[in-house]
């Protein structure tokens, strides 16, 4: 039998506990007291119980039941203190109080049945963020070898996409328990309660091989993103890294896009916590004095509801620190303050979070000044989830501040091989753009400004680069022009001014282009 409890699977037939794709290292005596507390979780277990059921009778003392009970609940992620999933009853004994699913697990006809039974039972909640559940890929060259290579892309898939906080992934053990079956997506999108599921295909053929995935909305069936990859077949983990990045990279900037969107279609009176933060990512992207001031509304109103979200938290940080950048701000030195105490919450909620990390060492550059400090924290981001965009996009802004243009570009490039088509990528245009004037690689800039431009004509920091690549590399007259632009998108500006607003310290030729450009000192 196995138990599956929030991102818990429970195998009492292995003898295993697994959390998602990670085996949870279990003493043999724990893994009893669990079996027994989950079968028996209709009822209060007493002492007396547990001792006959795991001790055979035998004496134990109250602080060694006390220790196998501490250990069972660290296991599954609980404590004495929280008691989620294994509640205390003074003086009556404990019950394990988790929503549990159990699968059996038989064989051959019976269990291909017993699938088919499980399937009149309720469906599952879906979770408040965006879900996702990676079925094995379908092997369609009929080469066994290749059976082992699509069920370690998929693999890889699912351990990638988990790294992402804001996703909710179902574990491996649970995805493949529909493997070599036809299936209803609608169906296993309510067995598994997750939103989305990507499915896909393996064929070799001719040193090549074509995987072809889907992303489809279980809820309605609709495709929400398609593509094909065709590598040769040569070093296959080499290959399986590849095409696992390329999905990746993919889906999940999709997958949001799509959160978004659905996030403001709904009524407000029906948003949760994770509705009002997407509101307000969308907001964000905007870039304006307006969205800015809606994001932050968006943000605050999210914390409202969960007090424990640091994502939203990071989010008004950024929003805070990017009015004063842009000049934005009524206050400049409210806006840094409260920028940092945002950042700050955000790392107190979770600091083991890619984005919240990234989102902090970003408004710190700017805010303090880039140090080893802020560059440690960009890097822990980046390592701790390497598909991120916003982690890349917050290093290289902070590489670039720190006067590491080189390491900056490097970051802002990675970024744009991970999303492609983001709707910020603009920024991350211009952040090149400004990398490669301090390397006195103008001509480049210029190209770069143009990129983030053709992406948003209204983003003052694209003008910025170009009216000081133009002044650089003598075009005059388009120097004046972007400088005229970059006038009616930041009337305030001045040189002196901008530089107060923080992270330029490092940025000596571009402020020498602004000069220049003939912009106000």
């Amino acid at each position: 039998m196995r138990y599956l409890f929030e991102e818990y699977a429970f195998d009492t037939d292995r003898r295993e506990l697994q959390r998602g794709t990670d085996a949870v290292s279990i003493t043999p005596q724990v893994f009893d007291l669990l079996d027994y507390l989950i079968r028996n979780r209709e009822r209060v277990v007493s002492k007396d119980d547990l001792v006959n059921a795991i001790w055979n009778g035998r004496s134990v003392s109250d602080a060694a039941l006390t220790t196998r009970l501490n250990a069972a609940r660290s296991a599954i992620g609980d404590s004495g203190e929280a008691q989620r999933l294994i509640k205390t009853l003074p003086r009556k004994g404990f019950r394990f109080i988790g929503t549990v699913r159990e699968v059996n697990q038989l064989s051959g006809a019976a269990a291909i049945l017993s699938r088919d039974i499980e399937f009149t039972e309720a469906p599952l909640p879906l979770p408040d963020k965006p879900s996702i559940a990676v079925l094995p890929f379908e092997n369609m060259s009929g080469d066994a070898e290749q059976e082992y290579f699509a069920d370690g892309i998929v693999e890889e898939i699912i351990t990638a996409l988990s790294r992402f906080k804001s996703l909710f992934v179902i574990a491996r053990n649970s995805s493949f328990t529909f493997k070599g079956r036809a299936v209803d997506i609608k169906e296993v999108g309510r067995r598994l309660g997750v939103r989305y599921v990507l499915e896909g295909s393996v064929r070799k053929a001719a040193g090549k091989v074509r995987i072809a995935g889907q992303l489809i909305d279980a809820a309605t069936g609709a495709h929400v993103w398609a593509d094909r990859y065709e590598r040769d077949l040569t070093d296959v983990f080499v290959l399986q890294d590849e095409i696992t990045l390329a999905v990746v990279s993919a889906i999940q900037p999709k997958l949001l896009q799509t959160e978004i969107a659905m996030a403001t279609r709904r009524r407000p009176e029906n948003l949760t916590a994770y509705d009002f933060y997407l509101r307000a990512v969308g907001e964000f992207r905007s870039m304006t004095r307006e969205s800015f001031a809606e994001a932050i509304r968006l943000a605050h109103r999210a914390l409202e509801l969960d007090p424990r979200l640091g994502l939203a938290a990071g989010l008004a940080g950024n929003c805070h620190a990017l009015n004063v950048v842009f000049g934005f701000a009524v206050d400049p030195q409210f806006e840094r303050r409260e920028a940092l105490r945002l950042a700050r919450l955000a790392l107190s909620i979770d600091d083991g979070d890619a984005d919240t990390l990234a989102s902090a060492s970003f408004i710190s550059a700017i805010m303090i000044g880039a140090g080893q400090t802020e560059i440690e924290m960009a890097n822990r981001a980046v390592a701790l989830n390497p598909n991120a965009f916003q982690a890349l996009v917050c290093r290289g802004h902070v590489y670039r501040i720190a006067g590491l243009p080189e390491e900056a570009i490097l970051s802002f490039e990675h970024a744009v091989r991970m999303s492609p088509l983001d709707p910020v990528l603009h920024a991350v245009m211009a952040g090149i753009g400004m990398a490669l004037i301090e390397l006195g690689r103008f001509e480049e800039a210029v190209e770069a400004g143009k990129k983030a431009e053709r992406q948003n004509a209204s983003y003052s920091s694209t003008y910025r680069c170009l009216a000081s690549a133009y002044a650089h590399l003598g075009r005059d007259a388009e120097a004046r022009e972007a400088a005229a632009r970059l006038i009616e998108l930041d009337a305030a500006f001045n040189i002196s001014g901008w530089i107060a607003r923080g992270g330029q310290s490092n940025a000596k030729l571009l402020i020498e282009g602004l000069r220049k450009a003939g912009l106000p000192e």
